[in-house]
């Protein structure tokens, strides 16, 4: 369908191809109603055919488009055929300002001779050049480079049904199934059964038969996930698989991230997951940044979205008895939070990104210069230190929870003096090089925090912490970027929940707080020195105690189109 510009505009024929495919149909419902249809390359018109000079146009983008399949009638005396063409267009909310996608689909009738086999034949042609056409029109953001998914991608979806409120199956069947069918993707459907069941799929799974992975679940899901593909052997391949993320869980931050990062408007609930499922028909794939995550006892984690201490992974963890009221859950175990606002003390040092953007407007403290210490920091003169029996009795969590400590892998143990190696001479897992040893002193380039007296401390790599918490607003997929966040103690109750309130629009950095620090960086430590605590990886309870961190840039595959 490409033609040099300097061309003249092709002639259109009637039910043939120059440049521009043209036809004449009839209404599936009426055919005394016909209708012109044409396809360019970028769009699919319809004009209804009348004698009355004020006709009605409507096109269709094809970057709205999933696609269009061919069929014969349901009635075998009928000698015609049919194309049924499938978008998602932003119109306008029925009952709530804004757009939103929303699903419309375009029948024809084609009946140009009285052999059934012809007009199969001529509605499989137009079935075709619109599904070809519009793959060429995947929304495509500026400045990021796509690769697109095979077609047809083979496709395994993962669905925990205790995610959420214990729906993500029936939003499955509501929301996605269709709209894979239209879009002509042959899936296979795994129910997970247990904690760890998915990690423990994809670890021995054969990723050949797989062009894609997609996760139906909160964030809990992908974080096995990704585990499981990096306790593998060929897990330089393995990793490589694109992930797809479908939200059914009650925070849903990955999901939340990449329908951002697709510019477009704000959706939330099964408007969110339409959008999410939309993405994912259209194929297009990108990088994704994974951080690795050190823990004292020598396990080492792959994370895709956050680690937090303090306040947010209280507020986390302690919300699991709100789950029944989805992700309303969050704000309830804000307010409870709140309420008995725990300081917590502790040691931090981050290497930070060299010349770093400038701050957001507003922003008083972002990216300000390290802070020099009247007298050395123990966290750069001393090894962190471990606090035997300090750690709380990790939290015991059946299916119905996605919040669980994470167990140990043989695959990921660490040598205390090299964290930056774990391998065999087969398969090399990726370096840490930024990393010292827990037990060693961090380099002399790092920034050591001054304050030990922390209400949260928050290293997040993705722009949503929840669907409606846009915590990094300048946050990629693949910006190489760790978004240190860390609020430090004498915040008043109401000025935390003002930062809490203005994060839902992102403002939160405009908000002067003084107690509130942005930092963006490469690796960090945190050596908690309270003896009782939580430390949570995308959400996910992990041992208490020393942790660092380090960020890979564009090590995993993210389904973003």
């Amino acid at each position: 369908m490409e033609k040099d510009a300097s061309d003249p505009d092709p002639s259109r024929q009637r039910n043939g191809f120059v440049g521009v495919l043209y036809g004449e149909f009839t209404d599936t419902l009426n055919e005394r109603v016909r209708y012109s249809v044409s396809l360019t390359e970028s769009a699919l018109t319809v004009q209804r055919i009348s004698s009355s000079p004020d006709r009605t146009k409507m096109v269709f983008n094809l970057t709205d488009c999933v696609g269009c399949r061919a069929y014969r009638g349901p009635d075998s005396a009928d000698v015609g055929a049919y194309f049924t063409a499938y978008f998602y267009p932003f119109k306008r909310r029925w009952m709530s300002a804004g757009v939103t996608r929303q699903r419309v689909e375009q029948c024809f009738r084609v009946a140009l001779v009285q052999d059934p086999l012809v007009n199969l034949q001529e509605a499989e042609r137009w079935a075709h050049a619109i599904r070809d056409a519009s793959v060429l029109q995947a929304p495509r953001r500026d400045g990021m480079m796509y690769t697109e998914l095979r077609r047809p991608c083979r496709t395994m979806i993962l669905v925990n049904p205790q995610s959420g409120r214990g729906q993500a199956l029936q939003l499955f069947t509501g929301h996605i199934q269709g709209l894979l069918t239209e879009a002509s993707i042959p899936y296979e459907l795994v129910i997970t059964e247990r904690q760890n069941h998915a990690r423990e799929l994809v670890r021995k799974a054969d990723l050949s038969q797989w062009d894609a992975l997609v996760i139906m679940s909160g964030d809990g899901l992908l974080f096995e996930v990704i585990n499981g593909l990096m306790e593998r052997e060929d897990w330089q391949d393995a990793i490589q698989t694109p992930l797809g993320i479908l939200p059914g869980g009650s925070g849903n931050a990955l999901a939340a991230s990449v329908h951002h990062y697709s510019q477009s408007p704000p959706a939330w609930n099964e408007e969110l997951l339409l959008s999410c499922g939309f993405m994912l028909c259209k194929g297009l794939v990108g990088s994704l940044d994974l951080v690795s995550i050190h823990l004292a006892s020598r396990q080492r984690l792959f994370s895709f979205l956050s680690l937090a201490w303090g306040f947010v992974a209280d507020v986390d963890i302690e919300s699991e008895k709100y789950r029944h009221v989805g992700p309303i859950r969050f704000l309830m175990g804000t307010l409870v939070r709140l309420a008995s606002l725990r300081v917590y003390q502790g040691r931090l040092a981050y290497l930070p990104v060299k010349e770093a953007p400038k701050p957001p407007k507003g922003s008083i403290k972002a990216n300000r210069p390290p802070p020099t210490p009247q007298h050395p920091s123990l966290c750069s003169s001393l090894p962190c230190r471990l606090i035997p029996n300090a750690s709380p009795k990790p939290k015991q969590s059946g299916t119905n929870s996605n919040h669980n400590t994470i167990s140990d892998s043989s695959n990921n143990v660490i040598d205390d003096n090299r964290p930056e190696t774990q391998s065999d001479s087969k398969t090399a897992a990726p370096v840490d090089a930024l990393l010292p040893g827990l037990d060693q002193p961090v380099p002399e380039s790092w920034t050591v925090v001054k304050e030990e007296d922390f209400v949260l401390v928050l290293a997040i790599y993705q722009s949503h912490l929840a669907e409606d918490l846009w915590t990094a607003p300048g946050a990629m997929s693949d910006d190489g970027v760790i978004h240190l966040f860390y609020v430090t103690a004498g915040i008043s109750r109401p000025a935390l929940l003002r930062l809490f309130l203005a994060m839902e629009k992102g403002a939160h950095l405009a908000c002067d707080c003084p107690h509130l620090v942005y930092e963006k960086v490469r690796a960090l430590r945190l050596e908690p020195i309270s003896p009782q605590g939580m430390i949570t990886v995308d959400g996910e309870t992990v041992e208490y105690g020393p942790v660092q961190a380090q960020i890979h840039p564009g090590l995993a595959r993210l389904i973003c189109g």
